[in-house]
C-alpha cells in the first residue's frame, strides 16, 4: 500500500480522459432529439450539438480545448469546408461542472444522392493530450438520377402543370394546352473548384418531321461550387396553338457540356389529340 500512495503523489491525480457527451441531430437548431430512423430531405439543414466532459483545468482555472467536424457523403466527398475551432476559457468557482456546448450545421446538397451519409468530431484537451473521436449517420432521401461517365439527359417526363411531380401516364394534349416537361442532365465534366457549363436546346417536330419549333440555347447553367454539383435540373414549357393539327409531334433536348466538349440528343414524343 504503501508504494501506491508514494506513486500517487509523484505523478498526481490519474489524467482525466476527454469525451464527447450527448451528440444528437435536429431539424433545427436546439429542436427535439431526432429518431435514429428519420430521413432528412434533400436540400434540409442537418443540426448537430454535443457536450464536452472530462477536460482537465489549469492551476490558473483554464480550460483549452479544440475540435473538428466534417461531414461528408456516401462516396466520401466532403459537404462542406471542415469546422475547426479552438475553446480557450477560464472557470468560475460555480463553473467547475461546465459542460461546453458545441452547435454545427451542414446543408445537405439540394441535389443529394440518396443514401447514409456521416458527421466525423474530433476532440482534443490540449493541456493533457488526450483525444477522442465519434461518427454519427444520418440518412438522406434524393431524387434518383443514375449516375453517367458522358453526358446523358435523364428521367425525361411530361407533366400537367408546372408544379406538377407525378409524370403523366400518357403524353397526351389537347390544343391550346400548355405541355410541360422535366429532366436531368449529368455525365458532364467538371473545371476547378468543381465548375460546370451545361446548355441545352429544344426543338419540336411536326408528325412530318417538319420543325414546328426551335429554340437552341433554351437554358444555360455555369456555377462553381465547394460540393459537386451531380446534375443540372432542365424544364422546358411549349404553349400549343388552339388550332394545332392532331397529330404525334416529337420534343428534342439537345444537350452540350462546354467543358467537357460533349453533346447529347434524345427525343421524346407526344400525342396533339
Amino acid at each position: 500500500m504503501l508504494w501506491q500512495l508514494l506513486a500517487l503523489l509523484a505523478t498526481g491525480a490519474p489524467a482525466r480522459e476527454i469525451a464527447i457527451a450527448g451528440p444528437a441531430l435536429h431539424q433545427f437548431e436546439d429542436g427535439p432529439l431526432l429518431p435514429a430512423a428519420y430521413t432528412f430531405l434533400a436540400g434540409d439543414t442537418v443540426f448537430l450539438d454535443f457536450e464536452i466532459s472530462g477536460y482537465q483545468v489549469s492551476d490558473k482555472e483554464r480550460i483549452l480545448l479544440s475540435y473538428q467536424i466534417e461531414a461528408r457523403d456516401p462516396q466520401g466527398l466532403l459537404l462542406a469546408p471542415p469546422v475547426s475551432r479552438k475553446l480557450d476559457a477560464e472557470l468560475a468557482e460555480e463553473d467547475k461542472i461546465w459542460k461546453p456546448k458545441v452547435r454545427y450545421d451542414v446543408l445537405a446538397p439540394p441535389l443529394a444522392d440518396s443514401g447514409s451519409y456521416r458527421i466525423l468530431i474530433r476532440v482534443k484537451d490540449e493541456l493533457s493530450g488526450s483525444e477522442t473521436s465519434k461518427e454519427l449517420g444520418f440518412a438522406v432521401r434524393g431524387r434518383a438520377v443514375e449516375p453517367s461517365r458522358t453526358l446523358v439527359v435523364r428521367n425525361f417526363r411530361f407533366l400537367r402543370g408546372e408544379e406538377d411531380e407525378k409524370p403523366l401516364p400518357e403524353a397526351a394534349y389537347r390544343p391550346g394546352d400548355a405541355v410541360w416537361a422535366r429532366f436531368e442532365i449529368t455525365g458532364y465534366q467538371l473545371a476547378a473548384k468543381n465548375q460546370l457549363h451545361v446548355e441545352y436546346g429544344v426543338s419540336v417536330l411536326r408528325p412530318s418531321g417538319e420543325v414546328l419549333y426551335s429554340e437552341p440555347n433554351a437554358a444555360s447553367e455555369k456555377d462553381e461550387s465547394f460540393y459537386p454539383k451531380r446534375y443540372v435540373l432542365g424544364i422546358l414549357s411549349l404553349k400549343l396553338d388552339p388550332d394545332i393539327a392532331l397529330g404525334d409531334y416529337t420534343i428534342v433536348v439537345a444537350a452540350r457540356d462546354q467543358i467537357g466538349g460533349q453533346q447529347y440528343e434524345t427525343r421524346h414524343p407526344f400525342r396533339v389529340e
